[in-house]
């Protein structure tokens, strides 16, 4: 009953945001932010059975940092941010590696993937490295390596252990990925059109994305389902 709760006031928060975000309200924006991802951890305390994956939790916590270390405006800001959501993205990895067999995983499948994910961040960077402050193009490049890398790791759990747990995961990853380039293409693109309404994508595909994620471990947690 509890987890109910706590996923519609997610639910309810994750509105209000998005709606902040569809008609540009800086301060609905500000003022939800903060609640998602502390939502998100009350729901999975609530709806865990047996011992919290804290791992997991970690990785919601740091990004939960990084979500409000980037409200206020500046390159720092956004910096300090985005070492967060590093930390983040390691530690879903650290939640991911138990789960994957190495010996049984289809590389033939993975390295392709790998490849396509770190080209999409190549293009990313150079298409805003006209714009985008020198200091800023190598840690937003190496940033968008690593969470790269947690959707290659969550890819790998998936082959290992193909169930909808970890369909979910990974598609919350993917979204996740989604999210930070759109983030990147918004905040430092010439055109930032490109992202439709976009702040609304970011967080739309942000939201998703975390919340998929937690959703599919707790599913992998119960047996998969």
């Amino acid at each position: 009953m509890l987890s109910i709760i706590f996923l519609f006031l997610l639910a309810a928060a994750s509105v209000v945001h998005l709606i902040g975000s569809w008609i540009e309200n800086a301060k609905m924006r500000n003022f939800t932010k903060p609640a998602l991802l502390i939502l998100i951890i009350l729901y999975y305390f609530s709806a865990v059975k047996g011992s919290p994956d804290y791992v997991l939790v970690a990785a919601l916590f740091a990004s939960w940092l990084g979500d409000v270390l980037l409200i206020p405006k500046g390159n720092g800001w956004f910096t300090a941010g985005g070492i967060f959501f590093m930390i983040a993205h390691f530690l879903f990895i650290a939640v991911y590696v138990p789960q994957v067999d190495f010996s049984a995983v289809n590389y033939a499948l993975v390295i392709p993937l790998a490849v396509a994910y770190y080209a999409v961040s190549a293009v990313i960077i150079y298409l805003l490295h006209p714009t985008t402050p020198k200091m800023m193009q190598a840690p937003m490049y190496i940033y968008l390596l690593s969470n790269s890398t947690m959707n290659v790791f969550s890819f790998m759990q998936m082959l290992s252990n193909p169930c909808r747990a970890t369909v979910v995961a990974y598609i919350g990853a993917l979204l996740f990925f989604i999210s930070d380039c759109s983030l990147f293409l918004v905040r430092y693109y010439k055109k930032k059109d490109v992202v439709f309404k976009h702040h609304f994508t970011v967080m739309l595909t942000y939201i998703l994305g975390e919340f998929m994620i937690t959703q599919g471990m707790l599913m992998l947690s119960q047996g998969g389902i």
